[in-house]
């Protein structure tokens, strides 16, 4: 078959096709109408293209021009900022809303005004947050754009920013000036028994919560005061109770005396003693009398006395030469507490009712008798002696400071002091004027001759192993002491201390035979106690030897003297435990005399005067 025939046929099976699909759809078509409906689309599409552009235009020229301003017809606080743009609104707002927002709310109580000024009490205006409130801004929000181009008016509240921690501290601040404590019912009585009420005060306190909340309400909002939110806070017993009290305690109290029955007798105390010391406040909800025992103490001296025997504490004395311990004896106290309980216990009774009983009670010494017994103090363990010739104002004064010393007990690890034991040398003291060693010579002064009794007090705590704390040799030697072995006191500086440093307590005997024109005196010193120490002594040659100088002295005081010369020697104590050879310690103690200088009561001669 040629090509042109093969054309044909296909030509014709086209054909033959088409007719044939159209006749099983039961219609006709041909290209025509074909062509109109396709055309019809794509007009239809082209028209809704063109209608978003346009508004797409439209839309992107309202949002340019309305571009970022505020609503017209806008204004804050009557400040009108509709139509501005954002930049521009906000500064007229902080310009224009700067004095309200410095406004302080103020609070008022019983006429007197409080200040919550904004600055320092967290109250602030929040200017941007206000312009967007306000609708500044640019917006894409198409009822927006209509808004900010044709809005009518609007008044928008500005926005307020409240620091909560600075509020409350400010209103705290107002707290403190307002708030009171109750004042409490108190009742006091005069010397007569008159009494004197303090009258009870409500107090105040602050709702802070409540002025807090009001504080923010209140700003930029009003310019009056806000009443201040205060409760009030009840005393204890309140001005109502008050009648009560005065019937049924506060005069009752005083209406009479107070019998007080003691073993074996009745005292009467009036009101005028007790009532200075009565007092009465308010406790758990009423008023309570009470009485102040140091008050009322001193006003019953007198029924105190008479009802009281006073504790004797045990002694340690001599009979013959052995420490005999004497018992204590118990007292019988009345106590000023017990009183002020009867009284308290009576005093809203009437008549007969208003009698209480007071007991005694058992008083015990503060040294007992097993207090005496353990010091171990039973038998002599040291004595000393010194002579002295006669002068009367030596045996006064020696006489006088044995009579001070003699019958003391130390107890283990009490320190002696010469001075406090004795105390001053004075007249009221009984001491007179004598002799004493001033800067090296003679004067006469008040316990002259105390000295010796020093010194032989010095030498038997030395020979009883008692611990020496502090003593003080003469500045010259004086030949009727021991050498080395004396000591001398100045009241108050220059003392004689010696320490119980053994387990046993020290009982110090002391007394002066007196001298007489024909016989020396003697100083006697004893210790017992429990023997704890042998002890030995000894003592050096003098050595560096110092010529004396002479004086003379033409005033009436002047007492001569013919010197000698000083020196210094080394005086030893070596301490064995008792019934033992054994040499446990040895002390030294370095002494210097100065030289005695010869006194001569009259003016220098010429030759001796210094050219």
């Amino acid at each position: 078959m040629d090509a042109g025939h093969r054309d044909r046929l296909e030509a014709g099976s086209v054909t033959d096709s088409i007719d044939t699909s159209e006749q099983h759809n039961g219609r006709t078509s041909s290209g025509g109408a074909t062509g109109r409906g396709r055309r019809r689309r794509w007009w239809l599409w082209w028209t809704l293209g063109i209608v978003v552009v346009v508004l797409a235009g439209l839309y992107v020229a309202g949002w340019l021009m309305t571009g970022n301003r505020v609503p017209s017809g806008t204004t804050v606080a009557g400040i009108e900022i509709g139509g501005l743009r954002t930049e521009t609104a906000r500064d007229r707002l902080e310009s224009g809303l700067v004095d309200d927002a410095a406004t302080p709310v103020w609070f008022s109580h019983e006429g007197q005004a409080y200040p919550l000024k904004p600055e320092s009490s967290g109250l602030s205006i929040d200017v941007d947050e206000t312009l967007r409130e306000a609708g500044g801004g640019r917006s894409w929000n198409p009822v927006r754009m209509v808004d900010l181009l044709f809005g009518s008016a609007e008044e928008v509240e500005p926005v307020v920013t409240v620091n909560a921690a600075q509020l409350r501290s400010a209103v705290e601040d107002i707290s403190a000036q307002v708030e009171s404590e109750p004042t409490e019912l108190s009742v006091t009585f005069g010397a007569r028994g008159e009494p004197q009420v303090d009258e009870p005060v409500v107090g105040v306190d602050v709702d802070e919560d409540a002025a807090v909340a009001a504080a923010d309400d209140a700003y930029l909002t009003s310019s009056e005061p806000l009443d201040l939110p205060v409760d009030d806070v009840q005393p204890s017993v309140t001005a109502a109770e008050l009648d009560d009290a005065r019937q049924q305690l506060i005069e009752p109290a005083v209406s009479a005396p107070v019998s007080l029955r003691l073993p074996g007798r009745v005292v009467r105390i009036p009101v005028e003693t007790y009532a200075p010391a009565l007092t009465m406040a308010p406790e758990d909800g009423r008023l309570v009398p009470a009485i102040d025992v140091d008050v009322l103490a001193p006003r019953l001296t007198a029924i105190t006395r008479q009802s009281s025997v006073r504790p004797e504490d045990a002694r340690i004395v001599l009979r013959g030469k052995s420490p005999v311990v004497i018992p204590a004896k118990p007292g019988v106290v009345l106590e000023p507490q017990e009183v002020a309980d009867a009284i308290l216990s009576v005093l809203t009774e009437s008549g007969q009712a208003r009698t209480a009983e007071a007991g005694t009670s058992t008083a015990q010494a503060d040294f007992t008798t097993s207090d005496a017994r353990a010091l171990g103090i039973e038998e002599r363990v040291s004595d000393f002696v010194t002579y002295y010739p006669y002068a009367e104002y030596r045996n006064i004064n020696q006489g006088r400071a044995a009579e001070l010393m003699d019958g003391t007990v130390l107890t283990p690890g009490e320190t002696f002091s010469f001075n406090e034991t004795v105390g001053e040398r004075t007249v009221a003291n009984g001491f007179v004027k004598g002799f004493i060693i001033s800067n090296g010579v003679f004067a006469e002064e008040l316990g002259g001759g105390v000295s010796q009794v020093v010194t032989t007090t010095y030498n038997a705590a030395f020979f009883a192993g008692l611990e020496d704390v502090e003593h003080k040799p003469h500045s010259f030697y004086i030949d009727r002491y021991p050498l080395g072995r004396e000591a001398t006191v100045a009241f108050p500086t220059v003392d004689l201390k010696f320490s119980d440093d053994t387990p046993y307590g020290v009982l110090i005997n002391a007394w002066v035979v007196p001298a007489t024109v024909s016989t020396p005196g003697e100083m006697h010193v004893e210790m017992y106690s429990t023997k704890y120490w042998d002890i030995t002594a000894g003592v050096s040659e003098r050595y560096d030897f110092t010529p004396p100088r002479t004086r003379y002295d033409r005033k009436d005081t002047c007492v001569a003297n013919t010197g000698y010369r000083g020196f210094e020697v080394d005086v030893f104590r070596y301490f064995r435990k008792s019934g033992s050879d054994e040499l446990v310690t040895k002390e030294i103690d370095h002494v210097t005399y100065t030289p005695s200088d010869s006194v001569v009561c009259s003016a220098r001669p010429r030759r001796d005067r210094p050219r």
